[in-house]
């Protein structure tokens, strides 16, 4: 999963924004419920802690993305090298 969306171009930076945009949105559906809903307090704190839920996923991919392009760099930065070091086998010893 996490490779496909690395495939797609999901980076990491926008996971950490949705996971920062999700804590504003959990405070943010607190107070609209709290003051908008004759629930009560119990429902507004129900919806905040449900959407404060989902910072902690997106933060997680935003980890796990960032191996993924940890990866994808490594990878990039051998297969730039391989031409340097075939050419390094070929020349005969002592050269």
């Amino acid at each position: 999963m996490i490779s496909t969306l690395h495939k797609m171009g999901v980076k990491s930076s926008l996971m950490y924004a949705a996971g920062m945009a999700s804590i504003g949105a959990s405070f943010a559906s607190w107070l609209v419920s709290k003051n908008m809903e004759p629930a009560g307090i119990d429902r507004a704190d129900r919806w905040g802690i449900y959407v404060g839920q989902w910072a902690p996923t997106f933060f997680a991919l935003g980890v796990a993305l960032r191996i993924e392009e940890a990866h994808d760099t490594s990878r990039e930065e051998m297969e730039m090298q391989e031409p340097l070091m075939s050419d390094r086998t070929r020349t005969p010893a002592g050269l």
